[in-house]
């Protein structure tokens, strides 16, 4: 009989991001994100913006799971009248991109934080007497290790957007 660890079955476990176009409607929000909490998946980053069409919106979603909760999480997706259009980008060509914004406490070491902004090609974008708010657009990964970074001089509060992201392509997302 072989049993398996709880941290072998975590390794099994994806981050995959959909793009899903939905119509920009009252309540689409609820519906997707009611979804995911009934069937008990977790929504690691949701980001909901307009398209360049005003009827619709598009939602990318994070979200992990093993290879059949991800096909049933795309499948319960496709089945909500509001939704046009679910694209997994993971594992084909997307690009993503994060935004965050940290304040972080600056008392006599205000040049060496900024010097490490500038490596991170970050903007400070409010200057107080005992802090800075820094602005920093890039990957996950970047994010998270300007914010481990920062950690030592003291981050007072930050927020990120989440993942947004597009397919490569010259089509649209949609009709990959």
């Amino acid at each position: 009989m072989t049993t398996k660890s709880p941290s072998s079955e975590l390794n099994k476990q994806e981050k995959h991001t959909f793009s899903v176009l939905v119509e920009n409607r009252f309540g689409v929000l609820s519906r997707v994100a009611g979804l995911f909490s009934t069937r008990g998946y977790n929504i690691d980053s949701l980001v909901v913006s307009p398209t360049e069409n005003k009827n619709y919106s598009r939602m990318t979603v994070v979200t992990h799971g093993d290879d059949a909760i991800l096909e049933q999480i795309q499948k319960q997706l496709n089945k909500l009248v509001e939704v046009v259009q679910v694209t997994d980008l993971t594992g084909s060509g997307f690009v993503s991109r994060e935004l965050m914004l940290l304040k972080v406490r600056c008392a006599e070491n205000r040049s060496e934080i900024i010097q490490i902004a500038g490596v991170f090609k970050a903007n400070i974008v409010n200057v107080q007497k005992d802090s800075l708010v820094i602005e920093v657009t890039g990957s996950t990964e970047k994010l998270d290790a300007f914010e481990a970074l920062m950690t030592s001089y003291g981050i007072i509060e930050l927020a990120r957007t989440g993942k947004v992201a597009l397919s490569r392509s010259t089509l649209p997302t949609e009709l990959e």
